[in-house]
C-alpha cells in the first residue's frame, strides 16, 4: 500500500514539514502490540517514510530504490507531499513530451490540472512495487476537523487582538508577526503580507527528522 499525504498550496514546504514533525510526535507516544508489521501495524508501518517539499530537489528514481527497501520491510509506504514538491520536473517532462503546461491569468501552473499528488503517486507506484494506491489531501480534513486546545486559544487571541485594533483604528491581519521579538499576535501590515516565502530547510529539526526516516 502506498499512502500519499498531500498538503495543499503551491509553497507549502514548511507546512508539510511541520505536519510531518506534528504526526511523528504523536506516533513517538503510541503504544504498538507486537506482531507482524505489515498486518499489526507497528511504529515503523505507520511512521512517515519521505517527506517530499518544494525546497528539496527530488530524484523519483533515487528515491523509488529507497523506498522499495521500506515497501519490502513493512508492506506500505507512507509520503508526506507538498503540493508544490516536484513540480519543475513535471513541468520539465510536459515540455519534453511537446505539452504546454496550463497555467492560470497571473502565469502560474495551475496545480489542480497538473495532479501533482496523482503524478507522483502514479510513479512511485510503479517503482516500489504498490498494489494499491491512496492519495489523501489534507485540505478536506483540515477544514472538516474540529478545532483543538491550540486552534481555539490561537482564534481567541487574534479575535481579541482584532477588536483593539479596529478600536484603535489599526488595519492589518491578524496573526503572529514572526519579525518581531516574541513573535506577537498583531495587526500586521498588509504591505508586508505576501506568499511564497521558502521553508528553511537547514533547521536542526528538519535535518534531523529527515536523518531520523532516512532521506537523504
Amino acid at each position: 500500500m502506498l499512502i500519499i499525504h498531500e498538503v495543499m498550496g503551491r509553497d507549502s514546504g514548511f507546512l508539510t514539514a511541520e505536519t510531518a514533525r506534528k504526526y511523528r510526535e504523536g506516533l513517538k507516544s503510541t503504544k504498538f502490540v507486537t506482531g507482524s508489521s505489515a498486518f499489526s501495524g507497528t511504529r515503523a508501518s505507520r511512521d512517515i517514510h519521505a517527506v517530499w517539499i518544494p525546497e528539496i530537489g527530488m530524484n523519483i528514481q533515487a528515491e523509488g530504490e529507497r523506498l522499495k527497501k521500506v515497501m519490502d520491510e513493512n508492506g506500505c509506504v507512507n509520503v508526506f507531499l507538498s503540493e508544490g514538491a516536484g513540480v519543475h520536473e513535471i513541468i520539465a517532462e510536459m515540455e519534453r513530451d511537446g505539452k504546454a503546461p496550463p497555467r492560470d491569468a497571473f502565469g502560474h501552473v495551475r496545480l489542480a490540472d497538473i495532479n501533482p499528488g496523482a503524478y507522483f503517486s502514479k510513479r512511485l507506484a510503479d517503482l516500489i512495487g504498490a498494489e494499491k494506491t491512496l492519495v489523501q489531501k489534507s485540505g478536506y480534513f483540515a477544514r472538516a476537523a474540529a478545532s483543538n486546545d491550540f486552534d481555539r486559544k490561537l482564534i481567541r487571541e487574534c479575535a481579541e487582538k482584532g477588536v483593539e485594533s479596529a478600536i484603535a483604528h489599526v488595519s492589518g491581519l491578524m496573526g503572529q508577526d514572526e519579525d518581531m521579538e516574541g513573535t506577537p499576535i498583531r495587526a500586521i501590515e498588509f504591505e508586508r503580507v505576501k506568499g511564497g516565502k521558502p521553508f528553511n530547510k537547514e533547521a536542526d529539526w528538519f535535518k534531523e527528522m529527515l536523518k531520523e526516516i532516512g532521506q537523504a
